[in-house]
């Protein structure tokens, strides 16, 4: 069977330096998932920048360019995938689908903006083009195995919902919010099977590059806008800044028992008679647990293959929960000036 001709536009990261990484599970990048996968073949680059396109070409002994578009005339990729800033994912979403690709994998946040994030989202609707978002955590076999623990009742029903992010010590509290809270929004969303509404925000000014800020809203599993019931989940999420080390954690606490999920943790705790107080119930730390690779990278390009193969597949992330992780982070932006976040 003929292999399936990839090609990419952005050069850098996480299109292809981090493969570099002796301690990142592999493949830990887009060039490095099509490199191990046996469908696919990378047939060519393209960067405005002529310092990655030429690191690129040493390393993976392919053909780059300085525009997509010749790469796209020249080369016909049947999977694209958009590795710029997000300012210019919408341009080249739409050069995908006018050369007639069939699959893009753009990277997140899926836009810059809530309007450029629409855009995207309508292309995917109208099949033009399928559009995966970069959203790795739906491909990882550990969130995969959280969410089917959650989704079988094992722990109760959820009550509410515990987020932490801390991503680098002096950079600003919106930056990181907006580009890896793309990744905790979206795994909140995935796990939960919810949508998030923001309610308010307090603590330090997302401008900031010190303190804490926090997020408060509830989980919307409806399809309207409804009042919101006493009984819809809430959750909290913490955004710092100033500390030296990275911390991306979910708590979820449930009526019978409490996960939490992150980076180096996956753990389940359940209700049992309390062996402290008489009459009371404790949590206790189950034995179950996940380890090994979670395939994030790879099973991602799995799922492009597979809607590339069969154009009625529906990703397991799509350009519409990349605009749903849009629709949130653009509903706290105008709460970033107010009195309430001090």
């Amino acid at each position: 069977m003929q292999r399936m001709p990839v090609a990419l536009v952005g050069l850098g990261r996480i299109a292809s330096l981090l493969e570099g990484d002796p301690l990142r599970e592999k493949p830990c990048t887009h060039t490095g998932a099509v490199s191990a996968n046996p469908e696919t073949i990378l047939v060519a680059g393209a960067d405005q920048d002529p310092k990655p396109r030429q690191t690129f070409a040493e390393t993976w002994e392919c053909p780059v360019y300085a525009e997509a578009e010749k790469m796209l005339h020249v080369h016909a990729p049947q999977i694209l995938v958009i590795a710029t800033h997000p300012d210019s994912h919408a341009y080249y979403c739409k050069m995908a689908a006018a050369y007639q690709v069939p699959v893009a994998i753009c990277e997140k946040p899926l836009a810059d903006t809530l309007y450029h994030a629409r855009v995207i989202a309508a292309l995917h609707r109208s099949a033009q083009i399928t559009i995966l978002t970069n959203h790795e955590r739906r491909y990882g076999a550990d969130y995969s195995k959280a969410k089917a623990i959650l989704d079988a009742g094992q722990l109760g029903s959820l009550v509410s919902l515990k987020a932490t992010l801390y991503m680098g010590k002096n950079r600003r509290i919106l930056d990181v919010l907006w580009h890896d809270g793309t990744h905790l929004a979206d795994a909140i969303m995935f796990l939960s099977g919810s949508v998030m509404r923001h309610q308010r925000i307090w603590g330090a000014n997302l401008n900031r590059r010190t303190g804490t800020a926090y997020l408060a809203g509830y989980l919307d599993a409806s399809r309207g806008r409804e009042r919101i019931p006493s009984k819809k989940p809430r959750f909290l999420l913490e955004i710092g800044a100033e500390r030296d080390h990275l911390v991306f954690e979910l708590e979820f606490s449930c009526t019978q028992g409490r996960l939490r999920i992150g980076n180096g943790i996956f753990e389940v705790w359940e209700s049992h008679e309390s062996p402290y107080a008489q009459g009371f119930r404790s949590l206790r730390k189950t034995p179950d647990t996940f380890e090994g690779p979670t395939g994030y990278f790879a099973n991602m390009l799995k799922d492009a293959v597979t809607c590339v193969r069969d154009p009625e597949h529906q990703p397991c992330s799509s350009a519409l929960d990349g605009l749903r992780v849009i629709q949130y982070l653009n509903a706290v932006r105008p709460w970033i000036r107010t009195r309430a976040c001090l």
